[in-house]
This record gives C-alpha cells, structure tokens and sequence, in this order.
C-alpha cells in the first residue's frame, strides 16, 4: 500500500514494490515491468532521482513530463531507415501507404500502459510517442534513456492503428486522409 505523503515514484524506488489497484491500467503496467524491468527501473529511478532534487510541487518539470510519456504512451519502433524518415517528416502517404510492405520487417512494441488501456475501445485518434530503438532489448533500451534524449523531444508520434495489419479500416488507402489524425506538421 502506497504511504499518503510519500511519491508513487519514490516509493517504487525505495521499495521495489509496485503498488497496484484492481483495474487494466495496473494490470497493464504489471505486465510492462514484467517485460521491460531494466527500462522500467530506469525510468523509475530518474523520477526518483528528479523528485529528491527539485520535491513534488504543482508541475513535474520538463524531464518528469517526458518519462510520464514514455511510461504511460510509448511505443518502442525497430524499423528500416527509409520508414523512420517518413515517420520523422510525418509523412503519411510514405508511412502507411508507400511503405506499407516495410511494416512487415519492422517491429513495434507497445510499452505505455495507458496506451494499452485505451486500445481496448480502440479509435483512429490513438496515437503514440515512438522512441526509436536499435534493438528490442530490455538492456539496451534502458541504457539509451537518459535525461537529454527524454526532454529534447525524440518521441515520433504515430497513430497506432495506421500501422498496416492492426485495424481492418486502413486496408482503404483513404483511411489516411483524415488530416484531424494524420497531422501535417505546422510550418516553422
């Protein structure tokens, strides 16, 4: 049982114990710790780390917003260069359409508990923080997160049932058409 004045985050790191309550968002998360446990203590103990210094106020701070995303909305994407550019340049055509036979060699994980949990009433507008990896491996994903990668900004998003083979709907080529989803980046 969580303590009232203490830090879920803190606490977790302290104790290594997970608190969880009867529902899909902790079941979720279980079974992310369950796969993931080095990157899942990684992201941990830089909350911990974050909270011992600057304490728990009204904002989390760049860093903790950044590791609440990865945490809760990530998706972790082994995929070819040529997909990864398109996904970078938000270019949907290419992503999902172009591409769409290259999504058979890349592979994709869901690692945000939240993001699990809102796929079981699945809608177009889902949509993840991609942080791209060079494997699928719990080590070596927990040793590419670090304070400077988390807070600059390398999530990709990516409407996760776009991804050819998830969602009957996308075997229409104008399921991709809906610019409400399927964001063009602003102008800079």
């Amino acid at each position: 049982m969580l303590p009232m004045d203490e830090a879920y985050e803190s606490f977790i790191f302290r104790t290594r114990c997970v608190p969880t309550r009867d529902n899909l968002h902790d079941l979720f998360n279980g079974m992310v710790w369950l796969r993931f446990p080095q990157t899942k203590r990684r992201l941990n103990a830089m909350q911990a780390e974050a909270i011992e210094r600057h304490g728990v106020g009204t904002a989390r701070g760049p860093l903790r917003d950044a590791l609440t995303v990865f945490d809760e909305n990530a998706a972790l994407l082994h995929a070819s260069p040529s997909l990864i550019g398109a996904l970078r340049a938000r270019d949907w055509r290419s992503v999902f359409v172009t591409q769409r036979a290259e999504w058979q060699a890349a592979q994709i994980v869901l690692f945000g508990h939240a993001l699990l949990e809102k796929l079981m009433t699945p809608r177009k507008a889902i949509t993840a923080h991609v942080w791209v990896v060079d494997a699928l491996d719990d080590a070596s994903i927990a040793a590419g997160i670090d304070s400077e990668s988390c807070t600059t900004k390398k999530f990709l998003p990516l409407p996760i049932l776009g991804i050819p083979g998830w969602w009957e709907a996308n075997e229409d080529p104008s399921f991709y058409d809906d610019a409400d989803v399927f964001r063009i980046p602003a102008a800079r």
